[in-house]
């Protein structure tokens, strides 16, 4: 079958850098669902996994009802008695601390730190600043005067250096 794709004979890969890849690619498709779900249930009454399966696909994402289940225990994500709708479990809800959800998103994305005066560089594995800058911001740490996300690196902007030191050592100890 041809796709239309012409071959390299000078490139090639082997199955463990083909993995690496497939991985890496995995990964970062894996920490936008996250996101993307996050923000669906923030927003609106999502009350199964067919309608949250529906709102990925207008974005663009495909998963299976097992990925669905696993993400939805990996998020914390719990029912509504109310309406039944998927919501994020007791301190996770935005405005009301997300410790929880900060802690998950340090151990899972953070991968180095680094402190200038009143500035936090913060690295993850690329595509993955997104997810851990948006639950900085939900956290509304109040020594944290704003975060700015690239692909794979956060800059927070701390109200002084030693708030910069504290969130510092905080994160190490979430790690």
């Amino acid at each position: 079958m041809n796709s239309g794709v012409k071959k390299n004979p000078d490139i090639r890969l082997d199955s463990y850098a083909y993995s690496c890849i497939l991985i890496r690619c995995n990964m970062v498709m894996k920490a936008r669902r996250k996101a993307v779900i996050l923000e669906l249930v923030d927003r609106e009454a999502i009350t199964s996994q067919e309608q949250l399966r529906e709102k990925l696909r207008e974005r663009d994402i495909e998963a299976t009802q097992a990925t669905l289940s696993r993400d939805i225990r990996e998020l914390g994500l719990v029912k509504r008695s109310v309406d039944g709708a998927y919501r994020r479990s007791g301190g996770d809800v935005p405005g009301t601390g997300g410790e929880a959800a900060l802690r998950r998103a340090v151990e899972e994305y953070l991968r180095t730190q680094e402190t200038i005066e009143q500035l936090l560089v913060l690295r993850t594995d690329p595509g993955q600043a997104q997810p851990l800058a948006i639950a900085i911001d939900r956290a509304r740490l109040s020594e944290i005067a704003g975060t700015i996300g690239g692909d794979d690196t956060i800059l927070v902007i701390c109200r002084s250096a030693t708030d910069a030191s504290s969130i510092a050592e905080r994160f190490r100890s979430m790690r």
